[in-house]
């Protein structure tokens, strides 16, 4: 995701006018400034967490922006796609670096939120798909990022559990809820909490001052313009790293584990959905297990969930079959 966020990394156009998933660059080719600054951005900051500097990732990110604005005052290098003009593939990937008044954060939208619209606009059987399909998303983005994040941090116990899940899962559906009612995203773990993980984060404290740093930025927001995707875009890169390198655990010999593991790992970023790929690890690992005769090692809860994902990926049959597309 860092990698395409980039730019490093495209999709590209093949003969039948279709996208293959990834390319290097444009056409093969890498273009642009914009990702000299990502390649940059990416060499520092691997060499200060090879050297075990604090504040590494964050010291890539600042320099990269330094670079990027430097670059676009003197370059004027501009976006890659901008309203009535070409599309440029040298330019920014979304956010070309600049300089914006400053200007109060907007909150009239906050309380303004309606439970029951989608069920007024959709109807009743649309609506429950709906939320389903958002439950499940929810749910399940949430418990797999909990689960590398505590991980890479090394706070689960000798048995791969999480200690009080109850509790993180109930401030998560409290930040869902919150964020509704605000009519805002969903509030939810993120993953890029692995860079504060990265740089020594164990307790609720760390959580408590980003919570509080993201209250201070919205009277910021100007100074975030000033960010490209190309300087963050390291970050998630060393994130990644960090994170898949939890796939030495899994028990690779044992292809009930390791096949719906894989499935997992790989259809996140490819699909940008955690949802996706632990839908795709719970069925194939109901399925596998069942292949081998090993029926008696599904969890009942597992079959229920591995039925809740094949309902998942089959709304869109569903939703064509009763005329709702």
């Amino acid at each position: 995701i860092g990698l395409v966020n980039a730019g490093f990394v495209r999709r590209i156009p093949d003969a039948a006018n279709t996208t293959v998933p990834v390319g290097l660059g444009f056409d093969g080719k890498l273009l642009g400034w914009p990702t000299a600054v990502f390649v940059f951005g990416l060499i520092l900051t691997i060499a200060l967490v090879v050297r075990k500097v604090k504040g590494a990732i964050l010291i890539g990110i600042i320099a990269s922006t330094i670079l990027s604005v430097i670059l676009e005052l003197t370059l004027h290098i501009g976006p890659s796609v901008q309203k009535d003009a070409p599309f440029n593939p040298q330019g920014w990937s979304l956010v070309a670096p600049r300089f914006t008044e400053w200007s109060a954060p907007d909150l009239s939208l906050i309380g303004k939120a309606n439970p029951f619209g989608a069920f007024e606009h959709l109807g009743v059987v649309a609506a429950a798909l709906l939320a389903f399909v958002i439950l499940l998303s929810i749910f399940f983005d949430a418990m797999g990022t909990m689960v590398g994040l505590a991980n890479e941090a090394g706070t689960v116990d000798k048995d791969g559990n999480i200690p009080d899940v109850d509790r993180v899962l109930q401030i998560d559906a409290l930040g869902a809820i919150v964020g509704g009612g605000a009519s805002v995203s969903s509030n939810q773990i993120f993953v890029e909490s692995g860079a504060g993980i990265g740089e020594g984060a164990r307790t609720g404290v760390a959580s408590i001052v980003t919570g509080l740093l993201f209250l201070v930025a919205m009277f910021f927001t100007p100074l975030i313009n000033l960010v490209p995707f190309e300087a963050v875009a390291p970050a998630l890169v060393v994130v990644g790293f960090m994170m898949v390198s939890q796939v030495g655990k899994i028990d690779w010999q044992d292809w009930g584990i390791a096949i719906p593991a894989f499935l997992t790992f790989i259809l996140m970023p490819f699909t940008y959905s955690i949802a996706n790929g632990l839908g795709a690890g719970f069925i194939a690992y109901v399925l596998i297990r069942t292949v081998q005769g090993r029926v008696k090692d599904i969890h009942p809860l597992m079959w229920a969930v591995a039925a809740a994902f094949v309902l998942f990926f089959a709304v869109g049959t569903i939703e064509a079959a009763l005329g709702m597309r």
